[in-house]
């Protein structure tokens, strides 16, 4: 039997409890975003593009031939063309990665049927006929609007090869180089700007050590001009692989400043480098730890922009991300060298998280390329046959770029947690900025696959009071747009928030990417 004074411990407990409970549920992280006039321009080239030669990514990718059914312009797809004027891409890496540095430019160049053949040794063993070169490359980026990034061969190259290869594409005439251009069929120079100096020296580069790659890199640069009197190139050391921090110092230690303006760094996220596992049949355990390494991208910058700082605290060398994304086991059925993913929404939450990491550090952080384009690895763009589909990263790229040239807006919170197996990650990212007609925009991502979080915006310091919202969910984080069923996934208006005096109070599902513009 239970006496009264029990009876009215246990009412007071559960009444306690009922209170706790609707207290947390009431609970809501605080965003304060600050008005900073001198916190840095987020850089619209954090929002690249990576375009390798690499299985279906520029062959039945982009270029299809100018005798395709499919329509193109000069063999380049018309509906990929469109899809990626939309995305308005800042700039486009290429022909590697691996490729670069045992691509000899010289093969890409005249009449397509003189181009010797090659064979790609690093991606599926394939005969490369070279029909897609320099021309076709630089022409796709004037269509585009975008900045080409060069990425040119060092390991198998010499310096006259390289040096060449500047003049050949930026020498306004009356050069050897140039009058070769002419001879193809172009007279006006295209004035690169961005030259990698090769790619991931450590490895498919050259496997160098970081003091010889730094000895070769000063030699190259050194040689390499613009052919004007304001030498505006933009040269981008290859750095380090992930956490390799000996790199970074190395390379921020041996090169002169006025020999460099950029270093590189790749990082990938995935389960586990030996067992990636498959793009969308995956468990909450493997979605935690894809997460995880997606979001040591923080460690990686904060620890590498260290280095940078110690050795360059003017800021004159850029941060560049010129390789991230998600990495998978290949699609069944498809070529182990393709690297052919899809592409759900586990890879918005990479991409959300990611590109809000890289605005937040954007004092350092000047270029970014999400790896790759089209049919490899995190593409934005999927093809077969005539059919093309749009992924959940292209959308999350679609939704970001209000932040394109806009002034980051720093932000403070303390997140909740996302936790799973007695290990946590922060379940919250978030990223802002005003643009030059005085809009501003907040990006958040929740990673959390199971809960919702509220979250309350501080504007006292901005004075805004209207806002609109999209949102990018579904309702399980392996769903993914098909070629049956393309719009599976795609941006929709948001209006689950409240407006209230300096404040925005909103709830974000799980694994959901929002975007809200306020003025």
């Amino acid at each position: 039997m239970i006496n009264l004074k029990q009876s009215i411990s246990i009412v007071l407990f559960v009444f306690i409890l009922g209170i706790q409970s609707g207290n947390s549920q009431n609970n809501a992280t605080v965003l304060t975003l600050k008005n900073d006039k001198s916190a840095p321009v987020i850089s619209k080239h954090i929002y690249g593009h990576f375009a390798e030669h690499l299985g279906r990514c520029i062959y039945d990718g982009f270029y299809v031939g100018e005798n395709s059914v499919i329509p193109n312009t000069n063999g380049v797809r018309n509906d990929i063309i469109a899809a990626l004027k939309e995305l308005k891409i800042p700039n486009l890496r290429w022909p590697g990665g691996c490729f670069a540095d045992t691509y000899h430019w010289k093969d890409g160049i005249g009449p397509k049927e003189d181009r010797p053949s090659m064979v790609n040794r690093w991606w599926g063993g394939v005969v490369e006929d070279n029909s897609f070169g320099t021309h076709d490359f630089l022409e796709l980026c004037e269509v585009l609007g975008t900045e080409p990034y060069l990425a040119a061969n060092v390991g198998s190259s010499t310096v006259q090869e390289f040096t060449e290869y500047v003049e050949y594409v930026g020498h306004k005439g009356g050069s050897p180089m140039a009058d070769l251009r002419n001879e193809n069929g172009r007279e006006k120079p295209w004035n690169v700007t961005y030259w990698g100096v090769g790619n991931e020296m450590w490895g498919c580069g050259g496997n160098m050590t970081p003091e010889y790659y730094a000895n070769i890199y000063r030699q190259y640069a050194t040689f390499m001009t613009d052919w004007t009197n304001s030498d505006k190139l933009f040269r981008i050391a290859s750095g380090a692989n992930v956490a390799d921090y000996h790199w970074t110092e190395v390379l921020m230690r041996d090169i002169p400043k006025n020999l460099i303006e950029g270093v590189a760094l790749h990082s990938y996220s995935f389960v586990k480098w030996e067992k990636k596992g498959s793009s969308t049949k995956f468990n909450e355990e493997q979605y935690f730890a894809t997460m995880k390494t997606a979001l040591r991208m923080e460690e990686l910058v904060n620890k590498h922009s260290d280095i940078m700082d110690k050795y360059d605290p003017e800021n004159k060398v850029a941060l560049i991300v010129d390789e991230w994304g998600g990495w998978y086991d290949v699609e069944e059925g498809t070529n182990p060298g393709f690297l052919y993913q899809q592409n759900t929404m586990r890879d918005a939450m990479i991409a959300g998280t990611t590109l809000n990491i890289f605005n937040n550090h954007s004092k350092r952080v000047k270029m970014a390329n999400l790896a790759q384009t089209v049919n490899v690895l995190q593409a934005v763009i999927l093809t077969e046959g005539d059919k093309m589909l749009l992924t959940p990263t292209y959308h999350v790229m679609k939704m970001y770029n209000v932040h394109h040239d806009a002034q980051l807006l720093p932000i403070s919170f303390e997140g909740p947690a996302y936790t799973y197996g007695g290990e946590t990650l922060p379940a919250l990212s978030v990223s802002a900025s005003k643009d030059k007609n005085g809009l501003v925009h907040v990006s958040l991502v929740n990673i959390d696959s199971k809960k919702e979080n509220k979250v309350e915006i501080d504007l006292k310091e901005l004075g805004i009071g209207k806002f609109t919202g999209t949102i990018l969910t579904s309702a399980k984080v392996e769903d993914h747009n098909t070629f049956n069923n393309p719009k599976n996934i795609v941006p929709k208006e948001f209006k689950n928030f409240k407006v209230k005096k300096n404040t925005v109070e909103i709830t974000i599902p799980p694994f959901s990417v929002i975007v809200l513009e306020g003025k």
